[in-house]
């Protein structure tokens, strides 16, 4: 079976952690993944992804979530997943990722 040049998979973009302003963002930084450190930094609180509405429909919500949780996950850290894109679509297609939720509780009570 031949494949063609239209079933070739488009790279995926390239996520940025900015550090200093607790965002994961894709290098034009106009998609981002928000986050606060809590309980002395061992806890990551994500409270706010945002994709512009030209870039809607890439899954890039779903590739800032991962990389927060693969950071998360290399530093060791407990995610609280107060978005609400976080909580209701990306952890129940990606239930491999709850392993790493803060506490019994899925929404932040910090």
């Amino acid at each position: 079976m031949a494949t063609t040049g239209a079933s070739v998979v488009a790279e995926a973009p390239k996520i940025v952690w900015n550090e200093s302003n607790h965002k994961f963002e894709t290098e034009d930084k106009k998609a981002y993944l928000q986050y606060q450190l809590r309980n002395e930094g061992k806890v990551m609180d994500i409270v706010h992804t945002f994709v512009p509405s030209s870039k809607r429909g890439l899954g890039l919500a779903s590739i800032l979530c991962v990389a927060a949780f693969n950071h998360a996950k290399s530093h060791s850290l407990s995610v609280i997943p107060s978005c609400s894109y976080v909580f209701e679509t990306f952890l129940p297609r990606n239930p491999g990722w709850n392993s790493l939720v803060y506490g019994d509780s899925l929404k932040s009570s910090i």
